[in-house]
C-alpha cells in the first residue's frame, strides 16, 4: 500500500483577513498550522487540481498547497508565476516536492479487507492521504479509529465539500486534513463556507468579568506597542496580563480620540515583561514579539481570530498598576499598561448597550468592571504546565 506525508503549508481558519481582495501573485504561504479551535489538531487542505480558477480560488483563500502528476511539471511552474505556492507531484503512488525529495505516497482502498488492514506502523511516513474509491461514511470513521492515539497525521482525498466535511468530522476529532480534487472553483467556495460556519461556533475564548481593586501611578518603564497587519474593530484587542493566570483585554487605539488620531491597527499593550495570548494556548512576552508572528486577537463577547504582527515599539513611558480581583472574590490578577487616554481596558458585554465598551486606564476606578481571560498560570516557554507555582 502507498502511503502519503505532509507539506508544510496550511489554511490559518482564525484568520478574519479579506481574502477576496488579495491578488494572487502577492499571497505568502505560510509554513504554520493554526487549530479550528484550542482543543482541535489542525485541519490542512491541499487542492488537486488542473484548474487556474479552482487554484486562484483556493490561494486567494489561504491555501496554497497543490497536487500535480509528474507531467504536469509546467503547468506547476506556470502557476507559481502567478501565485506562491507550495507544488506536490504524483509519480506512481508517491509524492514528491519541487526538490524530488519524497514527502507522501497515496494509499488506494478499495475492498472492506484493505481498510482492514489499514493500521499505523513505523515504516509509513509521518503523514498518510487515503483514497477511498468506494466512498463511505463508515470508512472515514474506522479510519479515524484506526489512528487515533498514532503521530500520524491522516489525510482523505474528497471529490465534494460534502465528502471533506464528513472526513473532517468523522467520530468528531476528524481526519488530520483533506485533498480537495476538484475542476470546479465553486467547491472551493463552499469549503471554505463550512470552515467559517463552524469556526462561529468554536472559536469562541472563555472571559469572565473582574472587578478593579486598585489603580496606581508607579512610574517609568519600558512599554511595547503592537502594530498589526490588519485593522480592528471597536471591541477587540489582545490578551495581556502580569501574570499568566489572568490576561486582561486590552483594546485597541480603533476609538477616535481628542489627543490623537485612529490607529485601528495598534494596541498599546504594556511593559516588556507582561504575557500575550499568541496561537495555539500559548503566552509569549511583549519583549519577544517581532514582524511576522502572530497574536490572538479578541473582542468583547470572547470571538477570536490570528493576527500578523507588523511592527513593534518599546519607548520609555509613563506606567500604571491595575490590580482586580476574580469572581471568586479571592484570586487576584494584574496589569501594568501606559498612563494615558488612549489606553483602554474593554468592560464586559451589555445586550441592552447601557456601559461603554471601553473604559480608559485614566478613567478607571475601584468597582469598575472589566474582561479577563483566567488560566494556568505555571507556563513554561509559554506553554502552560502542572506545577506548583506562587506568582505575586
Amino acid at each position: 500500500m502507498a502511503l502519503l506525508s505532509s507539506s508544510l503549508d496550511s489554511w490559518n481558519v482564525f484568520s478574519r483577513v479579506n481574502y477576496w481582495n488579495i491578488r494572487p501573485h502577492r499571497v505568502k504561504s505560510s509554513p504554520f498550522c493554526v487549530t479550528m479551535c484550542s482543543v482541535e489538531k489542525s485541519k490542512r487542505v491541499w487542492i488537486w487540481t488542473e484548474n487556474q480558477q479552482v487554484m486562484t480560488a483556493a490561494v486567494e483563500r489561504g491555501w496554497n498547497t497543490f497536487v500535480f502528476m509528474s507531467q504536469n511539471h509546467q503547468l506547476a511552474k506556470d502557476w507559481s508565476t502567478i501565485a506562491l505556492i507550495d507544488p506536490l507531484f504524483v509519480k506512481e503512488g508517491e509524492v514528491f516536492d519541487g526538490m524530488e525529495k519524497r514527502v507522501a505516497s497515496i494509499c488506494q482502498v478499495a475492498t472492506p479487507q484493505e481498510l482492514q488492514k489499514l493500521q499505523p506502523s513505523d515504516e509509513q511516513a509521518d503523514n498518510i492521504v487515503i483514497d477511498l474509491l468506494d466512498w463511505q461514511v463508515i470508512p472515514a470513521e474506522n479510519i479515524v479509529a484506526a489512528f487515533q492515539g498514532s503521530k500520524k497525521t491522516v489525510f482523505a482525498i474528497s471529490r465534494t465539500p460534502s465528502e471533506a466535511q464528513i472526513f473532517l468530522e468523522a467520530l468528531e476529532q476528524g481526519l488530520g486534513g483533506v485533498v480537495l480534487k476538484v475542476e470546479d472553483d465553486e467547491a472551493v467556495l463552499e469549503l471554505k463556507e463550512y470552515f467559517d460556519r463552524r469556526n462561529e461556533v468554536s472559536n469562541l475564548l472563555s472571559l469572565t468579568k473582574a472587578t478593579v481593586t486598585r489603580v496606581n501611578v508607579i512610574g517609568m518603564g519600558d512599554r511595547v506597542c503592537v502594530d498589526l497587519c490588519s485593522l480592528m474593530r471597536p471591541g477587540e484587542g489582545l490578551l495581556v496580563g502580569s501574570f499568566a493566570r489572568g490576561l486582561f483585554l486590552v483594546h485597541s487605539e480603533c476609538l477616535e480620540s481628542n489627543y490623537i488620531a485612529s490607529r485601528p491597527f495598534r494596541i498599546n499593550a504594556g511593559p516588556v515583561h507582561s504575557y500575550v495570548l499568541v496561537p495555539g494556548g500559548k503566552t509569549c512576552y511583549l519583549s519577544e514579539l517581532k514582524s511576522g508572528k502572530e497574536v490572538i486577537v479578541v473582542d468583547q463577547k470572547g470571538q477570536q481570530r490570528t493576527a500578523i504582527v507588523g511592527r513593534v515599539k518599546i519607548e520609555s513611558r509613563p506606567l500604571i498598576l491595575v490590580e482586580a480581583k476574580g469572581s471568586d472574590h479571592q484570586t487576584h490578577y494584574s496589569i501594568i499598561l501606559q498612563n494615558a487616554e488612549t489606553v483602554a481596558l474593554i468592560a464586559p458585554f451589555q445586550e441592552n448597550g447601557g456601559k461603554k465598551t471601553t473604559i480608559p486606564v485614566t478613567s478607571l476606578k475601584m468597582g469598575d468592571e472589566v474582561l479577563l481571560r483566567v488560566q494556568g498560570g505555571a507556563r513554561h516557554t509559554g506553554i502552560e504546565i502542572r506545577e506548583f507555582i506562587v506568582e505575586n
